[in-house]
């Protein structure tokens, strides 16, 4: 067993804590607001007065915050990760940031004497839950092989696409196809109901048919009740799909779907619904097609 430790414990990152607590780890976390993270004091957690205090009682170290701006919050100064790092230390990172920015700052972790990994992860609350979440990694292949029963303690389902930086570019490739199935699903309800057909027998028929990805049977009955807690907001969306678009653009990749997916989030926005699960784009669709959400 292996001494953890974790940065961000929000929605996703703390369920991941806790996955890594019960399968024996000990686990020194940090998150910025520390009353979220209570819940994981009663299931073992030691709670850390900082990153850096977090990294310092660790072999290896993980963080999973919303953005590039956050992960450097979280690992620049005095009291951040690159501060607690040094020789033998593994630090991975299961952000999802721009793959130039995860690179940078794989460069700033080697000059520490550390090793550094990209291991974003492909799934939600739900398959993280059911022990059914994939990991995609970028780095060192042998600090990958050091670490993969960690890794494989958090989800059974661990793929090595290369070295730093081509794990998170393949988890935002991976994530602008949620946006778009989202979108896709949407219309056809609509169509359906538009026609006459009841919402709720759209939904079942759709569940029940070729085009049900395990993304639209977990997030598709979102079309009829919002989750109390989104799983993965508009916001958060929006952030991957210009992400995707940014790299798009660097590598003369052609991504219609996803600019059009991510426009129906900015209208999501700018309905107020930037709080919402991004299945929300149903909501601004069905106004769009002069009928209730």
């Amino acid at each position: 067993m292996a001494a953890v430790g974790f940065v961000g414990l929000g929605v996703m990152g703390g369920r991941v804590a806790r996955r890594l607590l019960h399968a024996g780890h000990t686990v020194t976390g940090y998150n910025r607001t520390r009353t979220k993270a209570e819940w994981l004091l009663a299931e073992g957690l030691r709670p850390a007065d900082s990153p850096r205090a977090a990294v310092e009682a660790s072999d290896i170290t993980f963080s999973m915050v919303t953005g590039t701006a956050a992960l450097r919050a979280v690992t620049d100064g005095p009291d951040g990760v690159l501060a607690g790092l040094g020789p033998g230390k593994v630090y991975v990172d299961m952000s999802t940031v721009s793959p130039s920015a995860s690179r940078e700052l794989a460069g700033k972790v080697a000059e520490r004497g550390a090793a550094m990994l990209d291991a974003p992860v492909s799934g939600s609350v739900v398959t993280l839950e059911e022990g059914r979440l994939s990991i995609m990694v970028g780095g060192d292949r042998e600090v990958v092989d050091r670490v993969l029963p960690v890794l494989r303690d958090i989800g059974p389902t661990v793929t090595y696409v290369g070295p730093g930086g081509r794990a998170v570019l393949m988890k935002i490739a991976t994530n602008l196809s949620l946006a778009v199935q989202m979108v896709a699903f949407s219309e056809g309800v609509l169509l359906a109901e538009k026609a006459g057909i009841p919402r709720e027998t759209a939904v079942e028929v759709l569940l029940h048919s070729v085009i049900a990805s395990p993304m639209v049977t977990y997030r598709g009955p979102f079309v009829l009740k919002q989750p109390e807690e989104a799983w993965f907001d508009v916001d958060m969306m929006q952030k991957d799909l210009l992400l995707a678009l940014e790299a798009g653009r660097e590598l003369d990749v052609a991504l219609p779907t996803t600019a059009v997916s991510n426009q129906l989030l900015t209208a999501a926005r700018a309905m107020g619904l930037q709080e919402r699960d991004f299945a929300t784009v149903f909501t601004v669709l069905a106004r769009m097609s002069g009928l209730e959400e």
